[in-house]
């Protein structure tokens, strides 16, 4: 059995639409930061490469604060961020978990993630945008 799936996803409206490949079996982070917590993002970063975009870019609408690294996308329609550019890997692409398809295929696995101690905890992330 192969050990990688296409997951795709995509904001509540249906504007934006995404895939991206990866392991069938997913490791996500649930981090504690202000905007995380109050957004229920669950993290899963991939390599910019094996993340697509199939509709929706001219419906995004981007949210940068603090240091400005990250882009948060969301949909203009709907308001919700099924992804983002995430400032601990400016290289990659952050899949908001609970945007995904449902796919009995998948399965998921979640990590507390100290978001609140980002100059500790922020560049145990990097290799996850690596091929």
């Amino acid at each position: 059995m192969d050990d990688t799936l296409i997951h795709r996803g995509g904001c509540h409206c249906g504007r934006v639409r995404f895939e991206a490949e990866g392991p069938r079996h997913l490791e996500v982070l649930d981090c504690n930061c202000s905007i995380c917590c109050k957004t229920g993002f669950l993290h899963w970063i991939v390599p910019r490469s094996r993340f697509r975009l199939l509709s929706g870019e001219a419906d995004m609408v981007c949210y940068q604060f603090g240091t400005g690294v990250a882009r948060h996308y969301f949909c203009g329609h709907c308001g919700i961020k099924s992804y983002y550019v995430p400032r601990s890997n400016p290289d990659g692409i952050d899949i908001n978990v609970r945007c995904l398809d449902e796919d009995p295929q998948r399965s998921i696995t979640i990590e507390a993630f100290d978001g609140r101690d980002w100059d500790k905890a922020g560049a145990t992330l990097a290799h996850l945008s690596t091929e």
